[in-house]
């Protein structure tokens, strides 16, 4: 073999070296970023924000008689289950800056809300706030009474809704959040027969 050619293989080695000892250094150096409790708590931090401030509340709507004859009362149920981990602001809340959670209705014409009637405040204790805070967990329920005029079309309805709320867990707030909901029903002409459904539901007071 000459030496010009022993030369070139000896440089192409060492140019194989290099690189195979510059890949050992970049795994090294991930392997120990990863291990590194800094770098762990970032990507706690990230997965707590995982849930999106709309996901936080998964909202249900029910309506108390079918069909609804005109000149008749009724209820309207927002069944409502908080994500595990979470609470919501209650309606009622005991500090101005918190945001209350509301559900509001646009009537359409012929369409009278009564009273809204919202679950009673649970009192908790959390580690970012020196008092306790009115909040709801796990499943709960918003009742609107509503009554339909005598003058109110016979044929289907879609009563638009809103559900507003603040979710919060042990640590952080989500921004505060506001979800399209509806309740549909049919109206009926008055005196018709209307059938009492969802008992579970509206048995009991929310």
């Amino acid at each position: 073999m000459s030496t010009q050619r022993a030369a070139g293989l000896t440089s192409h080695q060492s140019l194989v070296t290099s690189h195979h000892a510059g890949l050992a250094s970049i795994l090294a150096l991930a392997l120990a970023l990863a291990a590194s409790p800094g770098l762990r708590t970032a990507h706690a931090q990230d997965s707590s924000h995982a849930l999106r401030a709309s996901e936080a509340v998964k909202p249900q709507v029910f309506v108390s008689i079918e069909p609804v004859p005109q000149g008749r009362k009724f209820e309207i149920a927002v069944v409502a289950q908080v994500a595990d981990g979470y609470h919501v602001q209650a309606n009622k809340v005991l500090e101005d800056y918190l945001i209350p959670l509301t559900v509001t209705a646009d009537l359409p014409a012929g369409f009278k809300l009564l009273n809204t009637v919202y679950p009673k405040a649970q009192l908790t204790k959390f580690p970012f706030a020196a008092k306790p805070m009115a909040v709801y967990e796990g499943k709960f329920q918003v009742r609107l009474s509503v009554e339909a005029d005598a003058s109110v079309p016979a044929g289907a309805v879609k009563i638009p809704m809103t559900l507003r709320f603040q979710a919060c867990n042990d640590q952080l707030c989500l921004p505060p959040a506001k979800l399209p909901i509806a309740a549909e029903f049919t109206v009926a002409p008055a005196g018709a027969p209307a059938k009492t459904i969802h008992p579970e539901i509206f048995a009991t007071k929310p």
